[in-house]
């Protein structure tokens, strides 16, 4: 049996640990005084004078960084931006139980939204370039990371916030939280008449702003600011039902919303495993993949080039993928190519073909490997961006169907010479207008940086 001693020596190590951990994680130290936090927060509230201006130059900065596809020019625009200050406003209402500031923030965060939706909108309807780059079609739909970004970026921006030295922790939330980008795009949408842009852009600045509230609300219940007392007890008693109503209509929603964005993005994922462990064939490649989770039933879309798969093998697939889990979910394999198509013969014909056409323009041998090894990475690069490129021409016409792309190798007869060609085939639900083909065609060459395409329809 152990001795009293050597026992009591380990609890006052075990102690000395456990306090050292406390003061090393204790929020208190460095605290600034809670009614001068409360007052910092009040201030950043309100969107009047400067801070309107900031805040809608701040929009057309952001608005050019989306247009031309500048990540740099949009972290700028989110740094100059004072939109954070309403929204931790609504948080910090909620957790002192303050009915004006709590109507004062969501009054200002209103009039924000409305003046960088509308100087968004004025901007995009005017500018020339009104293709949507990656950097504007990333702000399009919310996923699980937008959430946590939220939640662990409003957690991050309020414990900087009570500090007696305010660091540089708060920029750095507010371009974290990325709250500009998705108004801008709603304005986008708005310009365009896009209502899946308006309507996705929102939703994620919706739930970037409730969460960033949220954590806000947790840390300053967590750290017992004092609430605001009231001389009338039935006063104070009606503004804590009017807060706790309103907490619980704005949190229960955004939780349920982030729970539906957490379950798509786990089918999403596990779609993805399933397709790089299933179809893996010799002869047959995945040329590119599609989901759709919000569609009944769901949907999985493969398309496969290369040797084509006997009916035998694609009911196996099928099966496969109801045992993983993907029962009410449908599986459409499309497929190109006959039983003679071998991926590897392909490829060398194209590599043969690239070499002749250059030959005598190129006599050096180190050119030589090094053109052939930059043909090569440009047309596994479109192969590999197939099923990007696939999504953004969806968002950009809701009627298309399928869509896919590749590189070919074409004969001209008259000249008898033979070039490589970027063919892409779309087939809509219904036919488009001259107008659409031609937006199409331009926005798959300035998106693939080709100079020519050959565009399909059917």
């Amino acid at each position: 049996m152990e001795s009293p001693e050597p026992r009591k020596k380990k609890n006052n190590q075990l102690l000395r640990f456990l306090i050292y951990i406390r003061d090393r994680f204790d929020l208190q130290e460095g605290k600034e005084d809670e009614l001068d936090t409360i007052e910092y927060i009040s201030k950043n509230v309100e969107f009047r004078g400067a801070n309107l201006w900031i805040l809608i130059f701040a929009i057309f900065v952001a608005s050019v960084g989306l247009n031309v596809n500048s990540t740099a020019v949009v972290i700028g625009a989110m740094l100059i931006s004072p939109l954070m200050g309403p929204i931790m406003g609504i948080g910090m209402a909620a957790g002192i139980n303050d009915f004006e500031l709590l109507k004062r923030s969501l009054r200002n965060l209103a009039v924000a939204v409305f003046i960088a939706i509308l100087t968004s909108s004025i901007y995009f309807t005017f500018t020339p370039l009104d293709d949507a780059q990656s950097e504007l079609l990333a702000r399009t739909e919310p996923t699980i990371w937008d959430v946590l970004i939220a939640l662990f970026g409003g957690l991050a921006g309020i414990i900087a916030g009570s500090r007696k030295e305010k660091s540089n922790a708060i920029p750095g939330v507010a371009i974290a939280t990325a709250l500009m980008p998705p108004l801008c795009t709603a304005g986008y949408g708005l310009a365009t008449m896009n209502l899946y842009y308006f309507i996705g852009a929102f939703y994620l600045f919706f739930i970037n702003s409730v969460f960033i509230s949220l954590s806000t609300y947790l840390i300053v219940r967590f750290m017992k600011y004092p609430k605001k007392e009231f001389l009338d007890e039935k006063k104070e008693k009606r503004v804590q039902t009017y807060i706790t109503v309103f907490t619980i209509l704005t949190i229960v929603p955004s939780v349920y919303l982030a729970y539906g964005i957490v379950v798509r993005s786990i089918w999403e994922e596990q779609a993805k495993t399933f397709i790089q462990n299933e179809f893996v064939y010799p002869k047959t490649q995945v040329l590119n993949s599609e989901f759709f989770y919000s569609q009944d039933p769901k949907m999985i879309q493969v398309n496969l080039i290369g040797e084509v798969l006997p009916s035998s093998e694609i009911d196996k697939l099928r099966e496969q993928a109801k045992v993983q889990g993907f029962e009410n979910t449908e599986l459409r394999i499309n497929q190109s190519g006959s039983g003679q198509t071998d991926m590897n013969l392909l490829r060398s014909d194209i590599l043969k073909d690239l070499y002749e056409r250059n030959e005598k323009l190129i006599e050096d041998k180190d050119a030589k490997i090094a053109l052939l090894e930059e043909e090569v990475a440009n047309y596994g690069q479109v192969r590999l961006l197939g099923n990007e490129i696939a999504r953004e021409a969806k968002i950009n016409h809701p009627t298309l169907q399928k869509f896919t792309m590749n590189r070919s190798m074409v004969t001209d007869l008259e000249n008898n010479t033979v070039d490589t060609l970027l063919v892409a085939y779309a087939e809509f639900n219904q036919k488009p207008t001259p107008s659409d083909t031609n937006k199409l065609l331009n926005w798959l060459k300035l998106r693939t940086k080709s100079d020519t395409v050959a565009l399909i329809l059917q």
